[in-house]
């Protein structure tokens, strides 16, 4: 699958393929790198409670603090790790706010003391999935920049598209946005959602051929109809667990996109989203997080979460290319009942 007319995307699935050496490898990979995933919350959540056993104080022997500052619990290599775990799933169908709400679990970042700092860096790292995008697709943004400036026709329509599709996230974000936090943001709405979306992918699979059609193949001839409809559909990905990913992904195809335009919008479109996310969370609570986490810490998880990111959505492209979705069905469905096997013996 080559992005039409894209260089860029080109030269991107050229060099994985330089780095592995066919569709069995690049599968191989993907299955470790979420296998590892699956590894960490098993051994992450039995470390935990095991911590949580040697070391829960009493009520007599809590330590009360006295106007001194308590330390800092984004250590680096917490913030390394939910780089990595942001970097590699934001753009993958499986739901990167589930993964950092279970991790942030199992590393001990879950302190509701900390939960608004902690909701801000959470977003903040979005900053390296952001560039990642950037970097890669950007034949894209020159030709959008052109086409705001009366270069291009495919330009200003791709502009345009992408405005349409966000306008419902961003009014739905701006009227629901904490609700949702405050009561789907847990643990077992996550699994539950998973679960729901791995199913949904396993089914849509089974029956692509029937649903969708191909009427678009190339991606400056996106329609605002097109447009817009997608962006209602990303309204969706407000339930934690969904994946924003996932929900663009479907409803461009279900449009009448081919897979090359429906996966390059979803990365556009993720692009715009998480960008007015995270610029509005940091000019918002920003001053918190830094204040309660440093600088150094927030600066290298965006910088891990990048590079992640670059590598996750180079080894997507080229997967697509000779894959279905199938592989992320099954992965959400495992995902899922591992997180409820923990949540249910309270090891998270």
């Amino acid at each position: 699958m080559h992005p039409d007319g894209n260089p860029a995307t080109g030269s991107l699935a050229a060099v994985l393929k330089s780095l592995t050496s066919g569709p069995r490898a690049r599968s191989a990979v993907f299955v470790l790198v979420l296998g590892v995933l699956l590894w960490g919350v098993v051994s992450g959540a039995s470390a935990r409670a095991a911590t949580t056993s040697r070391s829960s104080p009493s009520q007599g022997s809590q330590i009360v603090e006295s106007g001194a500052r308590r330390e800092n619990p984004l250590t680096i290599p917490k913030a390394v790790v939910l780089g990595v775990v942001e970097g590699l799933t934001e753009y993958l169908p499986v739901s990167s706010t589930g993964h950092l709400l279970v991790v942030e679990r199992l590393i001990g970042l879950d302190d509701e003391a900390d939960k608004s700092a902690t909701d801000t860096f959470t977003i903040a790292i979005q900053i390296g999935a952001i560039l990642a995008v950037l970097g890669i697709f950007r034949h894209r943004f020159v030709v959008m920049a052109e086409g705001l400036v009366g270069r291009s026709a495919e330009g200003r329509n791709l502009v345009l598209c992408l405005i349409i599709a966000f306008v419902p996230a961003g009014i739905i974000a701006k009227l629901f946005d904490d609700a949702i936090k405050d009561h789907l943001l847990r643990p077992w709405p996550v699994v539950v959602t998973w679960a729901v979306g791995g199913l949904v992918i396993l089914v849509f699979v089974r029956f692509q051929d029937r649903w969708t059609k191909v009427r678009t193949t190339q991606l400056g001839a996106i329609t605002t109809r097109q447009a817009a409809i997608i962006g209602i559909a990303q309204v969706l990905a407000f339930i934690p667990g969904t994946s924003r990913s996932l929900v663009t992904l479907l409803a461009g195809l279900l449009v009448g996109l081919s897979l090359t335009v429906a996966v390059e919008f979803a990365f556009l479109l993720g692009f715009v989203t998480l960008g007015v996310a995270t610029g509005y969370e940091l000019i918002t609570n920003g001053s918190e997080l830094f204040d309660r986490f440093g600088v150094v810490s927030p600066v290298i998880g965006i910088i891990v979460a990048g590079i992640a990111a670059f590598a996750s959505v180079k080894w997507m492209i080229t997967y697509l290319e000779r894959h279905p979705l199938t592989i992320f069905g099954w992965y959400r469905l495992g995902i899922a009942a591992v997180v409820a096997v923990l949540l249910a013996t309270g090891a998270i």
